[in-house]
């Protein structure tokens, strides 16, 4: 028999992990020794976005290598049930074993998700998910934001048990590996540094709260004046709940929980490094979204801002050159891509193409910056879609119904200056408003799309009983762990 020489595949992922949060990525405070040594053996995306600022369309999204509009997976409460052929099926269906371990947030693991097998699976409530969210038609009150602040310190929280079991879970498989005659996947998924911002003591006391950055437009209380952002800011009312006191201890918290975080990859890579396989696997680090920490008046995601809609993305091993920044643009639904490629499985096209891009093609390029990344929001707060198109220097957010938003990002990084409001009469500006609407276009029809998912969500309350059910019975403000969820 001829030996199998494809290398392996390890895909890490966190929660709610902004892509400036890494030292690698140049960030003065927050200390990430292990991701900032792999990017060095490797490949730094310094423009990868989320398909959507919000975790259970994102990890459907994942699942399928496709857009949200397209698997029609679009938000909390309507995740991904198998039904649309994923990445892990189609390897699992050539032979490879994939395994997963930790959060997934899919419907269930009765659904054929494609996994050879399941270890510590998080899925999403009740098999139903986070129900307030479909009610966008009347945003109605959402009293849960309070648990922001008021989790805010020092000790341990189910999360933190959490991770640290899948990183031993992680750790003892990578080593059962060790004598595999055939290559493997796996996918392994933490959950910090999503809050509960209760940060393990030895994490805390890296960070001073005195000396914590502050928020974006913090100093001068800058908030967007745009009426869809009202909305979002109105329903999740976060911000008035952190004094700058609260905000300091806040941050350092979630430095913390991203060096907890950091720690527990590092534990990983040295098992796969112990085990033999670290030479022959190639290795991707992401997030599926990142989070506001205060900036512009906005906590967690759901906004198309950089700190949300932005994501760290690290990509080494086998065939990946060390120490490169790539600029072109990149997604989360590169990963079905990414994994057949390296797996060297042909993905069925007879169904569906896929928008997405083998990771490892963008990493051995020239940078594309003209690449058009998409990403999209229908979830709790908004009351109409939401679509961002990254290009260039350029970022477009059009609100269904709202006017739309435009930032140069060379000239204005952290997105105070919405050209379309301050200088629309500019040409450099018209240009960019028309191109930018011409690239959402040449991916969907925005209204169609909008009033797809309304129909959509509105058939999802009905299905679960009416809106005085989403209401009441499945109100949380994060998903309980699977030991949790069992008691």
């Amino acid at each position: 028999m001829e030996t199998d020489v494809r290398p392996n595949l390890l895909i890490l992922i966190s929660d709610e992990h902004r892509k400036d949060a890494m030292g690698c990525a140049g960030h003065p405070i927050v200390k990430t020794p292990n991701l900032d040594a792999l990017a060095a053996r490797g490949a730094r995306f310094t423009n990868a976005y989320t398909p959507s600022p919000m975790c259970v369309p994102t990890r459907a999204a994942i699942a399928t290598g496709d857009h949200v509009h397209k698997i029609r997976h679009w938000d909390s409460a309507t995740p991904y049930d198998g039904k649309t052929r994923s990445w892990m099926r189609h390897l699992r269906d050539a032979g490879v074993p994939v395994v997963s371990i930790g959060k997934l947030h899919f419907r269930s693991g009765e659904d054929d998700n494609g996994f050879t097998e399941e270890q510590l699976p998080m899925h999403v409530v009740g098999g139903v998910g986070w129900t307030v969210g479909l009610l966008r038609d009347s945003l109605p009150d959402y009293d849960a934001a309070a648990e922001l602040a008021a989790d805010v310190g020092v000790g341990n929280s189910s999360y933190t048990d959490y991770d640290r079991d899948i990183t031993a879970a992680a750790e003892t498989w990578l080593h059962a590996q060790a004598k595999s005659d055939r290559p493997w996947a796996a996918f392994v998924s933490l959950v910090s540094p999503h809050y509960p911002l209760t940060c393990p003591e030895d994490y805390f006391a890296m960070y001073d709260p005195a000396k914590m950055d502050l928020p974006v437009g913090y100093t001068d209380r800058f908030r967007p004046n745009h009426s869809e952002l009202d909305n979002v800011a109105g329903f999740f009312k976060y911000d008035q709940y952190f004094n700058e006191a609260k905000m300091r201890e806040a941050k350092a918290a979630y430095y913390g929980l991203t060096s907890f975080m950091d720690d527990c990859v590092g534990r990983i890579l040295a098992a796969l490094a112990e085990s033999g396989q670290l030479e022959n696997t190639v290795i991707l680090y992401v997030s599926d979204h990142g989070d506001m920490m205060g900036d512009q008046g906005f906590w967690t995601k759901q906004v198309m801002y950089e700190q949300s809609a932005g994501v760290p993305m690290i990509l080494a091993g086998p065939g990946v050159p060390s120490g490169r920044q790539v600029h072109t643009g990149a997604s989360l639904v590169d990963l079905a891509a990414t994994a057949l490629d390296v797996m060297g499985v042909a993905h069925d096209a007879t169904s569906r193409a896929l928008p997405g891009r083998s990771l490892r093609d963008l990493a051995n390029a020239e940078d594309d910056l003209d690449r058009t990344v998409f990403s999209e929001y229908h979830d709790g707060g908004s009351t109409a879609g939401t679509f961002m198109v990254r290009w260039q220097n350029w970022k477009y957010v059009h609100y269904v119904g709202h006017d739309p938003q435009l930032f140069d990002l060379k000239a204005d990084p952290h997105e105070l200056h919405n050209l379309a409001t301050t200088r629309p009469n500019h040409p450099e500006t018209r240009a960019a408003l028309t191109e930018g609407e011409r690239r959402l276009r040449a991916i969907c029809d925005p209204d169609a799309v909008n009033a797809q998912c309304f129909a959509d969500q509105k058939a999802r309350i009905a299905e679960l009983g009416g809106e005085e059910a989403c209401l009441t019975n499945y109100v949380f403000n994060h998903t309980p762990t699977p030991g949790e969820q069992a008691q």
